[in-house]
């Protein structure tokens, strides 16, 4: 049995709808919101492994939810 989360439960979709590469050293947000802001330490296929950079907690984000902050956002998708 797995844990629903509240995406889940709302059928919240926070995935972006264009690639856009994320890698360590990397400003990011998750989902539609400005805040708050992780840093990225590392990636591994789907995942990232994300700092806060408000209160230093570290957690686990899907790169298709992570959205680049300290880059053109919609460089790629412009090309």
């Amino acid at each position: 049995m797995s844990l629903s989360s509240f995406s889940d439960i709302y059928g919240i979709d926070h995935d972006r709808g264009y690639d856009e590469d994320i890698s360590a050293g990397d400003l990011v947000r998750t989902g539609p919101n400005l805040f708050p802001h992780f840093e990225v330490l590392a990636v591994h296929g789907d995942k990232a492994w994300v700092r806060n950079t408000a209160n230093g907690s570290d957690h686990l984000a899907l790169v298709s939810r992570c959205r680049k902050i300290n880059g053109p956002p919609f460089a790629q998708a412009a090309e």
